[in-house]
């Protein structure tokens, strides 16, 4: 049987949406919920939430199942908490879906392994793309399905495929005097008209730069929240920043306004054109789903 190797995170919600996303196009449901237990029970215990009965290698030791191929397989990786602890992560598993053996395997930058042309599929959040290889333009760049004409052929093969729908958002938040002292709502067109310091996690000021468009930007300056400070904490004492939100509850509990929701955070299926043979097309294809487009590839 053919297997496509499909890079994967290693943990976290993308990996979750992922093998959710399996699990409705293959017999996988079992296995798919008991790598999501797993590693949200490893989660608690390396946050302190969870005790653990036994140590982290006679856990990891129980969880694989290297004899049974299609079982899913572990591994350690420091965590970057306080103590540098090993926490338990996916390694692979392989599922068989439409005669082809998919074998899921765990990457720290999955986009990155792609871009390297060591896979011709996988997953990986959208944020990486912006921040990686998207062109920056005076308009803003909106929504995913707009990734795609924002890359230059001659930078990578690399293509975003379509959205998993595990979707939080970058979002505009002020405090109410900052708000308050521009005619505009909280916008794109607010930060237009605004001059002065706008908080942002280092990581993203490609992609914040990208989704608010750089016109926007002029007369904007970047700051970052300080070591061990949390972003809202941070944006808060700026009065303007861009930061992930669900439901905003934490933004408002730190006297902020939600603003626009400026760009979709989601994980993405991702094509390497020059690596993608016919199985690996079939195996797209079904990933996509017969209700979902595909987004434009150019």
């Amino acid at each position: 049987m053919t297997t496509i190797s499909v890079a994967v995170p290693r943990k976290g919600r993308p990996l979750e949406a992922v093998l959710e996303r399996l699990a409705s196009r293959a017999d996988a449901t079992e296995v798919a919920d008991d790598v999501i237990s797993t590693l949200q029970y490893e989660k608690a215990v390396t946050k302190d939430e969870s005790d653990a009965d036994s140590g982290v290698y006679e856990r990891l030791a129980e969880y694989s199942d290297l004899s049974a191929p299609t079982e899913p397989e572990y591994t350690l990786l420091r965590d970057d908490r306080e103590g540098k602890p090993r926490r338990v992560v996916f390694d692979s598993l392989t599922v068989p879906v439409d005669g082809v053996d998919v074998r899921l395997v765990g990457r720290e930058e999955p986009f990155r392994a792609l871009r390297k042309h060591e896979f011709a599929l996988g997953f990986d959040a959208a944020d990486l793309v912006l921040e990686e290889v998207v062109q920056l333009r005076g308009e803003p760049l909106t929504d995913v399905a707009s990734i795609n004409e924002r890359i230059d052929p001659l930078d990578t093969d690399v293509r975003v495929i379509t959205g998993m729908g595990d979707t939080v958002h970058h979002t505009l938040l002020a405090m109410p005097g900052v708000a308050d002292s521009i005619d505009a709502d909280l916008n794109r067109e607010f930060v237009d008209a605004y001059e002065g310091p706008l908080c942002i996690s280092p990581r993203y000021e490609r992609l914040v730069s990208a989704v608010v468009g750089t016109d926007a930007l002029e007369g904007v300056s970047f700051t970052h929240p300080e070591e061990g400070q949390e972003e809202e904490a941070a944006i808060a004492e700026t009065g303007l920043g861009v930061y992930l939100t669900v439901s905003g509850s934490t933004a408002r509990e730190h006297g902020l306004l939600v603003g626009d929701a400026l760009f979709p955070s989601e994980t993405v299926l991702l094509e390497n054109s020059a690596e993608a043979d016919g199985a690996a097309e079939r195996i797209r294809d079904l990933l996509v789903g017969e209700a979902e487009t595909a987004l434009p590839i150019q």
